[in-house]
């Protein structure tokens, strides 16, 4: 999320029903949702909700979740703007392949079915 000149031009130039706000988790980025979130809001475009990415790391071998870039921050900005915090995606080299390979749509996992669930009751 940003909140320079792109942002702020798009906000003002195009019918937007919604933003989601893709972030990550470093306690950095937080401020900076933070900072997105609000301009948004002072905008009056609807926040349609919060999607981490590379939130966490399922270990292939023991299946032990890791957060290597340390714990979340957007719970407690989802409840400061009353906003749904739609999904945690992992750090999976498999959707990374997918992606480059052109077989984005192939890409499986629950926490696609919040997103798609978010998106078609909005």
């Amino acid at each position: 999320p940003g909140t320079g000149d792109v942002p702020l031009t798009v906000f003002q130039s195009l019918p937007l029903d919604g933003v989601i706000i893709v972030t990550s988790p470093q306690q950095l980025v937080a401020m900076i949702v933070e900072k997105a979130a609000n301009m948004a809001q002072s905008m009056f475009v609807p926040i349609l909700g919060l999607v981490e990415n590379m939130s966490y790391f399922i270990c292939p071998h023991c299946t032990v979740k890791s957060r290597v870039f340390g714990e979340s921050h957007l719970e407690q900005i989802a409840t400061k703007h009353g906003i749904d915090l739609i999904a945690e995606l992992p750090i999976d080299p498999a959707i990374a392949a997918a992606c480059d390979e052109g077989r984005a749509e192939e890409i499986q996992g629950d926490w696609l079915d919040k997103i798609a669930d978010m998106l078609e009751n909005k």
